[in-house]
């Protein structure tokens, strides 16, 4: 279809796997920071995806692309209000006793998550800019299939002398790419999830599917709770973000049903 491709991807599950394997092991081995380990997991992953694309293109008769892998960092503002109130919960759980020395020890922020034990909560600041932009954009224009913003990419502040430091943080992996979209000047942001359209209502007796919504229609919902913070609400706001940002069109879709959303006959478009 013409179009040059940037892919990104969550790693939520993984990434907690990987904090509980640290976790687990802490008393044979020390266990990694929470950036190192969403590196990690972005790297592995990002392996994965990159051969399972190389071998798409190969199958192909029509595109003939090289696929890459983009290890990138977020810059967010160590401001942030997440930093004062961090509330992403990560990693296992844990019973009173148990997060009561480990909290004593790492100087954790815990919360109790409904019933099922303790967990580890830590910020989810909004991403301010893609450092690797350039180098993305380099890649696409010499006709490149860019893996980037893996797990909403590794987040960092910018010090006064201008160089970079990891922050124990995690980034919203919808926030992340209509930030790269943004900055990329891309015409089309691409959301998939695990359902084919935007729905009011959703899960009650009158839950109506949307196939266009409006970044008005969209903002008057949000401010409704129509969608919640922990579901569909990132990827609305990521969405209306984009449009408002000089984006061409934004679609909400099921990974089933990528071709068909973007020929307009299934998701929810979100137009001015």
């Amino acid at each position: 279809m013409g179009y040059d491709i940037i892919i990104t991807h969550g790693n939520g599950p993984q990434v907690g796997d990987s904090i509980r394997r640290h976790e687990n092991a802490r008393k044979i081995i020390p266990p990694y920071p929470l950036g190192v380990c969403v590196a990690e997991t972005v790297g592995s992953m990002g392996y994965m995806l990159q051969q399972t694309m190389q071998n798409t293109v190969k199958k192909s008769k029509v595109v003939r692309k090289d696929v890459v892998t983009i290890i990138t960092q977020v810059v967010v503002d160590e401001n942030d209000q997440s930093f004062k109130n961090p509330t992403k919960p990560i990693g296992q759980f844990f019973s009173k006793d148990d997060i009561d020395e480990i909290v004593g020890k790492e100087k954790w922020t815990v919360v109790e998550d409904s019933g099922r034990g303790w967990r580890r909560v830590v910020p989810s600041p909004k991403p301010l800019r893609i450092v690797e932009k350039d180098t993305i954009q380099h890649l696409l224009e010499k006709g490149k299939i860019v893996i980037a913003c893996g797990g909403g990419g590794l987040p960092v502040i910018q010090l006064d002398n201008g160089l970079l430091d990891g922050v124990e943080a995690v980034i919203d992996k919808d926030y992340a790419s209509s930030k790269l979209a943004q900055q990329l000047d891309m015409d089309e942001l691409i959301i998939l999830t695990g359902v084919d359209k935007v729905s009011i209502n959703f899960g009650k007796p009158d839950q109506a599917d949307l196939d266009i919504l409006t970044v008005k229609e969209a903002k008057r919902l949000m401010a409704e709770g129509q969608f919640p913070p922990g579901s569909m609400g990132p990827k609305i706001q990521a969405a209306i973000e984009f449009m408002e940002s000089g984006g061409r069109r934004a679609i909400i879709a099921s990974h089933d049903n990528l071709v068909e959303a973007m020929a307009g006959k299934s998701g929810t478009r979100i137009v001015r």
